[in-house]
């Protein structure tokens, strides 16, 4: 089997349209915008081959019209949500599979940032590793803001992306790492490993690198929003928001209200 290349194409500000391809065909996850999807394909030689979607945000969605411009190309979605141009509407437990290039993914219900909200896992590429596109779930040290769900289904689908593999590539859709450390850093100021994250993230950015994929044990080490049982955290917000911390899924929502005000 030919290894596969997993692609962040920036878009927008801090967007990224990832692509997997086997060298000949690709597939688009999360296209908000055909111009630099397009451009990339064309640079490489490759064919577009399925689109993947995991919400009905513009920045995720916007692209696939003008994409598909009358070729046919499959569009995966989530079922819970209204996306034109959906092929395929998946829900939890679904099986995505690809020929070319070859690729077997699960579907993962996530809702918290939108209602229908899904992920797609690979179990393993070609060498072995797993990966995950989880849209705006989980980010680099942070998670998507509540639109359309509860703090409570957020957490569960959080949960549900921690429990799989450490190894697992983490494909999130935004470059907002540096941001997510700072609040990281205020809600959890002497975790080592976090301090060391900012170091090597701050270097990367400088060099015009991206900070993605990070992995599911990376994250389990340094995001708040997987750490909202640690005491240090629920210390930090009692002290910071002078509000009493009962328990995880309080910690959680006092986190996420916090981070959406935090500057």
């Amino acid at each position: 089997m030919n290894a596969l290349e997993y692609v962040p194409v920036p878009a927008f500000e801090d967007n990224y349209i990832w692509l997997v391809s086997d060298g000949r065909h690709a597939v688009a996850v999360d296209p908000g915008e055909a111009a630099p999807v397009r451009a990339y394909l064309a640079k490489r030689g490759w064919q577009l081959s399925a689109i993947l979607l995991t919400h009905h945000h513009q920045d995720h969605v916007g692209g696939v019209a003008d994409l598909l411009n009358g070729q046919d190309v499959p569009v995966y979605g989530p079922a819970g949500e209204s996306i034109e141009r959906l092929t395929y509407r998946l829900k939890s437990g679904d099986r995505v599979s690809l020929v070319e290039p070859a690729l077997e993914f699960r579907v993962l219900d996530v809702p918290g940032h939108t209602s229908g909200h899904i992920a797609y896992f690979q179990a393993a590429d070609p060498a072995g590793t797993p990966h995950v596109f989880c849209g705006d779930t989980l980010f680099a040290c942070g998670c998507g803001r509540l639109f359309e769900g509860t703090s409570a289904q957020m957490l569960k689908s959080l949960d549900e992306l921690a429990a799989l593999p450490g190894d697992t590539q983490v494909h999130c859709a935004h470059e907002y790492t540096l941001s997510n450390i700072r609040f990281a850093l205020a809600a959890e100021p002497d975790n080592l490993a976090l301090q060391a994250w900012r170091d090597k993230a701050t270097a990367l950015r400088e060099r015009g690198v991206p900070t993605l994929p990070t992995t599911i044990g990376h994250e389990k080490a340094v995001n708040p929003f997987l750490r909202a049982d640690q005491p240090a955290i629920q210390t930090t917000l009692a002290e910071q928001l002078h509000e009493s911390v009962l328990d995880r899924l309080t910690a959680f929502t006092l986190l996420r209200e916090w981070k959406n005000r935090f500057r």
